[in-house]
């Protein structure tokens, strides 16, 4: 009788110990993309009334963009995040992790759509839903380019 149950308990912490090791990689697969150099960086602004975005984008070697992005709106606490994300066709799909104001103690995640046509980036607008936490776009709603607030285009980039 001990036999089985010994087995069964090896056999489940081996199970467990393999998806540690799974956990493990994909840990340090996000590190290695964070450590990677860029092959170009490209900065955007893009003005509407009194509110403002600045992006900074990262193109890495594996077609992956990464980046910084500040959104102040009016009357509003500042937002400041992350962006990662990458290029289908001529549109940017992103998730954009940002804080807003002084509170670094919770974090927001959005996802965001860039159109890019020439040297701009139009911020598409669609519907989104939340899943578990997730936020996503509606699968099958198209996301409107052309009522939009926010063109963004392209600046030097500043040494901040």
């Amino acid at each position: 009788m001990k036999n089985p149950v010994l087995l069964c308990l090896l056999f489940a912490c081996l199970g467990f110990q393999s998806c540690k090791e799974n956990q493990n990689v994909k840990v340090k697969d996000k590190i290695k993309v964070q450590a990677e150099k860029p092959i170009s960086i490209q900065c955007y602004r893009a003005l509407y009334e009194q509110d403002t975005i600045e992006l900074k984008l990262n193109t890495l070697k594996n077609g992956e963009i990464t980046g910084d992005m500040d959104m102040k709106f009016f009357k509003m606490p500042k937002k400041t995040g992350k962006i990662a994300g990458e290029f289908r066709g001529d549109t940017l799909f992103a998730s954009y992790t940002f804080i807003e104001g002084d509170n670094k103690k919770i974090t927001f995640k959005n996802p965001m759509a860039f159109l890019k046509r020439g040297d701009e980036l139009i911020l598409g607008n669609g519907k989104i839903q939340t899943t578990m936490g997730a936020s996503y776009f509606v699968k099958g709603s198209p996301i409107d380019f052309e009522r939009v607030k926010f063109k963004l285009a392209t600046v030097q980039c500043s040494d901040k």
